[in-house]
C-alpha cells in the first residue's frame, strides 16, 4: 500500500458506521419525512449513539444529501454499464443488447430505492432545491446524457438509423421504463409482481424502439 493509500484509507469502523447511518437514515426518512426525522431516530434506527452520527455526518442535512446520494450512485452504476455497450453490439444483436440495456435500467430503478428516495427528494424540494438540481444532473441527467452518446456510436456503426441520437435517447427511456416510472412515484407501495412487469414493459419499449431507429 502507497503513503497515499494509508493516509486515504478511511477506518473500517467509520465505514461500518457511515453505512448503518445511511441505512437506518434512509427508513427514517422515508417514513417520517425530513421535518419529522431526527438525529436520536437515526441513531436508534442505526443502533449507534447519537455522538456518532454527529460525529460523522456533521447534522441532519449533510445525512439528508447522503441519502440522497444513494440514487446518484445507481445512476452512475447504470450509465457506466451503459458507456461500455460496444457499438458491434455482440455480432450485431441489437435488440438482445437494447433489451439487456432496458431491463438493466428497469431493475435500477424499480428493484431498489431509487422511487422512494425520488419521492423523497420531491416533498423537500421547496427547502433543498438546489439538492434537486444536483440530483438531475447527476442521475437522470446523466443517464440521458450517456444513453445519448451510446445511442450516436450505435448509429455511427450502423447498428441503428438515429440521427439525433438525443431524441433517440429519450424515446428509448420513456418507452423502457416511463410508465413504470410514473406509477412507481404515484403508488406508496411497489407490488411483488413490479419487477416482472417492469422487464416486460422495458422489452415491449424496446421492439417499438426499433420499429422507429432500425438500420434504414
Amino acid at each position: 500500500m502507497t503513503r497515499h493509500d494509508t493516509a486515504t484509507a478511511e477506518d473500517p469502523r467509520i465505514a461500518r458506521s457511515r453505512a448503518a447511518i445511511v441505512s437506518g437514515a434512509t427508513e427514517v426518512f422515508l417514513t417520517n419525512g425530513y421535518e419529522g426525522t431526527s438525529i436520536d431516530d437515526v441513531a436508534a434506527a442505526a443502533g449507534v449513539a447519537r455522538r456518532t452520527v454527529y460525529n460523522v455526518y456533521g447534522d441532519k442535512e449533510a445525512l439528508f444529501r447522503a441519502v440522497l446520494a444513494q440514487a446518484t450512485e445507481i445512476a452512475e452504476s447504470y450509465a457506466a454499464r451503459l458507456a461500455n455497450v460496444p457499438a458491434d453490439v455482440d455480432d450485431g444483436d441489437v435488440e438482445g443488447t437494447l433489451i439487456a440495456l432496458g431491463r438493466d435500467l428497469a431493475d435500477s430503478i424499480v428493484g431498489g430505492r431509487v422511487i422512494p428516495i425520488r419521492r423523497l427528494l420531491l416533498s423537500e424540494v421547496g427547502r433543498f432545491p438546489d439538492l434537486a438540481v444536483d440530483y438531475y444532473e447527476r442521475a437522470p441527467g446523466l443517464v440521458m446524457r450517456t444513453l445519448a452518446k451510446t445511442i450516436a456510436r450505435l448509429h455511427a456503426a450502423g447498428a441503428l438509423h438515429a440521427p439525433d441520437a438525443e431524441r433517440a435517447g429519450e424515446h428509448f427511456a420513456f418507452l423502457t421504463i416511463g410508465a413504470s416510472l410514473d406509477r412507481g412515484m404515484f403508488e406508496a407501495e411497489l407490488g411483488p409482481g413490479a419487477a416482472a412487469v417492469a422487464h416486460e414493459r422495458a422489452e415491449s419499449g424496446v421492439r417499438a424502439f426499433l420499429r422507429a431507429y432500425a438500420p434504414k
